[in-house]
């Protein structure tokens, strides 16, 4: 049985469909609709119904579309983890800012004002060594004077309430002790090595501090610092050898002892600075107070042991120390005290590397003065050399300045992203 709709015929008993053309169209019309050639599968033509999907159909529609909706959404996930994973992985590759030194943070009038307290404390402290206490041979008995006025007048402030004590753990206590006997070591190694190196030697060996001031700050705490810093640091040292230019003498136990002072009082210098910046964070004057009875008593016994001690004894029996020498012993353990506060206190707001850089200038300033007020004589390479490590001094002030602007800057940026 087959049935017209249209110009079509469709036989309702096979699946083959039969097309015919339709009246008015040519030949040529269906060449050019060639689509219509191929027609689905014929259905049954019962009744109009037959025209609409199945009901089977219309699941099965329902079914591919939704399965083609949960693709995209799986698609779409998917898309979305891999961004937060890029995200993530980019985060993890970027590098995390490095945290600005303390002494960046610092304002300069604060900082040239304690820089300029250490210096006039250490050169005043400088010339009454060498004019009041020159006749005074025992340099442990002189340091276990210098830290017992630390420990007494750090004392009478706390109980003044210049400070307050922190609760320290056991290990803090520790590293405080392992700090006083560096303290002590630093001045033995000092003392010993200058009996058998030339005092130029010494002091051209002192002026290498920067260089392991820099040296353990990149090693052990990652801290670089810029190739301006770097370089300005070269006139000051070289400045410093050629100002205190002399006879250089040395032995080979002289020459090791007298480095590793080098290394020992830069070491100092870094870990007091670490003390009070990092994570314990103490005051200089708490430093002091809980560093100085531990490194007076440490001295004490070294000057019993090496026999200070016993000859300081004879030279108080035999009538040897007047009162004014005991006066002029206290008035310099009072000086070293206030010059201890200072170099504490600079060395936390200025930092190591500079108070190292300070050290190297003292020696040109303490040559400066000796030509003023002693009449000492210098050639004409120890003047140049003095020259130089002012210049090199400036050049480095120059260089902290800029520094300092541009961690603001960078801390500013940070800040506003």
């Amino acid at each position: 049985m087959t049935e017209k709709m249209d110009g079509e015929f469709r036989e309702a008993s096979g699946s083959r469909t039969l097309l015919q053309e339709p009246v008015g169209h040519s030949r040529n019309d269906n060449i050019r609709h060639t689509s219509l050639s191929f027609a689905p599968p014929a259905l049954p033509l019962t009744s109009p119904n037959n025209w609409l999907p199945s009901p089977v159909s219309q699941t099965s529609m329902i079914g591919d579309r939704l399965s083609i909706e949960q693709d995209d959404e799986k698609a779409v996930r998917q898309e979305l983890l891999d961004d937060e994973m890029r995200d993530v992985e980019a985060q993890r590759d970027t590098p995390e800012p490095q945290p600005i030194a303390a002494e960046y943070l610092v304002s300069t009038r604060a900082k040239l004002a304690c820089l300029a307290g250490y210096f006039m404390l250490n050169l005043c402290l400088t010339i009454y060594n060498k004019e009041v206490l020159g006749r005074f041979p025992y340099p442990w008995l002189i340091t276990t004077l210098h830290t017992s006025f630390g420990a007494i007048g750090c004392s009478i402030l706390l109980m003044r309430g210049w400070f307050k004590l922190t609760r320290l753990t056991t290990k803090s206590h520790a590293v405080l002790v392992g700090f006083s006997f560096l303290y002590t070591v630093n001045i033995a190694i000092s003392n010993v090595s200058l009996a058998m190196v030339s005092v130029p030697f010494h002091q051209i060996a002192r002026s290498t501090c920067p260089i392991v001031t820099i040296l353990i700050y990149r090693f052990v705490y990652s801290r670089s610092y810029s190739n301006a810093t770097y370089m300005s640091l070269i006139p000051i040292i070289l400045g410093v050898g050629m100002a205190t230019y002399g006879d250089y003498y040395f032995t080979p136990a002289g020459f090791v002892l007298t480095f590793l002072g080098v290394l020992l009082a830069s070491v100092k210098t870094v870990a007091s600075n670490r003390l009070m910046t990092g994570e314990l964070a103490l005051p200089p004057l708490e430093i002091l107070l809980r560093m100085s009875p531990l490194a007076a008593l440490q001295s004490f016994m070294y000057a019993a042991s090496s026999g200070e001690l016993q000859r300081f004894a004879q030279a108080v029996s035999s009538g040897n120390m007047s009162s004014w020498a005991w006066l002029a012993l206290a008035g310099n353990g009072f000086l070293a005290f206030l010059l201890n506060v200072s170099s504490f206190q600079t060395n936390k707001l200025a930092g190591a590397l500079t108070l190292s850089v300070c050290s190297n200038l003292k020696q040109c300033l303490t040559i400066i003065l000796g030509i003023m007020l002693f009449n000492v004589n210098v050639g004409v390479l120890n003047g140049f050399g003095m020259f130089v490590t002012l210049a090199g001094a400036g050049w480095y002030s120059k260089v902290e300045l800029d520094a300092k602007e541009a961690k603001k800057r960078a801390q500013a940026a940070q800040q506003l992203g």
